[in-house]
């Protein structure tokens, strides 16, 4: 079998070979192999969590005027090492009255709550983790342990701003999750798999983003809510509530906090690019090779992520209620209709071709796009009447 064809199945079949040939048995190898392979692509994760370090800053320092990292290295590329090397040897402070098993056990848990995403992440077809049939559960629910990790380290730090921080970031990614899971099912029904790798080969002649842009708009949003960034970010507000949920900690065990932040916004927006943006499709190029698709794959994640860096240095942090109530007074009924129109034309254009369907689901996102918005424009309308009609009396008495 050619290597290029198909990397991984080849080194597994080599190194087979190779510890069978050394007289273990073949069990015990197979697992070796698959805890070697596990162990490789943690490795790869967590360099590329390094890389975003220097391109966050990069980038946040472009949108500000600045120049960021540019002394420690060629570009700055070095500085990210020495911001690592920095927090393993400052001082891991541990508050008085903490759990300590709990406290040790959130930043570990908020790093592994990501990682384990990328199991059923298809860089390639023959480049994934597992094809789990039930893909976007397993998806949802490692985002749980996220969503732990957080609560637990809040309640663990004896401290009630750390409490009230985690409190905060908890009531917003389980408000978001109900769009974020309503989004999911939207190309799931297009695909009629929940399976990760069948999605992506179900997009090989269109997009779902042009079939449902406003299912892709309504997961990017969820998206960043669920990660706790700007506009989200209420868990950091600082006039309010310090730091939020990692105030307690210090040294590497805050480094874990921010290396898990960097690296969920980075898997989302690869799977953002999966689920709406065709995968390792990319107009043939895919055809090249299994290592060309999986450098499409993190392409497109890379693409995402910068999106949601765009989102986070240039809008502004909101309140919680206004939070909570674009979620579930406009988030949630929007993306409920969404699936149904969705569901609705994908049912009854079944047998048509993949042009009409696309023309079809695309129109139909555009007027109800033009319906919202015009709701929109009515309330706020009102809003304004109401406003100036309670100011009146206010004005007519000032000026006698």
């Amino acid at each position: 079998m050619n290597f290029w064809k198909d990397p991984i199945q080849v080194t597994a079949d080599w190194l087979m070979s190779l510890f069978t040939g050394w007289g273990m048995a073949e069990g015990l190898a197979n697992i070796l192999i698959n805890l070697l392979g596990i162990v490789i692509l943690i490795t790869i994760m967590l360099v590329i969590d390094i890389l975003l370090v220097w391109i966050e800053r990069k980038v946040v320092a472009r949108f500000q005027d600045r120049l960021g990292p540019n002394r420690v290295g060629p570009f700055g590329l070095i500085q990210p090492f020495a911001d690592i090397i920095k927090l393993f040897i400052k001082e891991n402070i541990t508050p008085v009255g903490v759990d300590k098993v709990v406290y040790n056990l959130a930043p570990i848990l908020s790093v592994f709550s990501v990682l384990i995403l990328w199991a059923i992440i298809p860089l390639a077809p023959q480049i994934l983790g597992v094809d789990l049939n039930v893909g976007l559960l397993y998806l949802v629910a490692a985002g749980a342990i996220g969503t732990l990790s957080i609560i637990m380290a809040g309640w663990s730090s004896n401290n009630k701003f750390a409490l009230l921080g985690a409190f905060r970031q908890v009531a917003a990614m389980i408000s978001y999750e109900i769009p974020m899971v309503v989004a999911l099912l939207i190309p799931t029904v297009l695909a009629g798999t929940m399976g990760m790798l069948g999605i992506s080969q179900a997009q090989q002649g269109m997009w779902y983003v042009f079939l449902s842009p406003l299912g892709a708009l309504i997961f990017l949003i969820s998206a960043v809510a669920e990660l706790g960034r700007a506009p989200f970010d209420l868990s950091e507000g600082e006039s309010e509530v310090v730091a939020g949920f990692h105030i307690e900690y210090s040294g590497m065990k805050f480094g874990w906090f921010y290396a898990g932040e960097l690296l969920h916004a980075f898997t989302f927006g690869g799977f953002w690019g999966i689920l709406f943006f065709g995968g390792y499709h990319f107009f043939g190029l895919e055809n090249w090779g299994p290592l060309v698709a999986a450098a499409i794959v993190l392409f497109k994640a890379l693409i995402g992520y910068w999106v949601i860096m765009w989102i986070k240095y240039t809008l502004m942090r909101i309140r919680i209620d206004h939070m909570l109530a674009f979620n579930w007074k406009f988030l949630v009924p929007l993306s409920l209709v969404v699936l149904m129109v969705t569901a609705l034309l994908n049912t009854i254009l079944r047998d048509a071709s993949t042009w009409i369907l696309g023309l079809s689901m695309f129109l139909s996102n555009a007027l109800i796009a033009w319906i919202t918005i015009e709701i929109l424009r009515s309330r706020s309308r009102k809003e304004r009447e109401n406003a100036e009609g309670l100011a009146q009396p206010t004005m007519e008495a000032a000026q006698h």
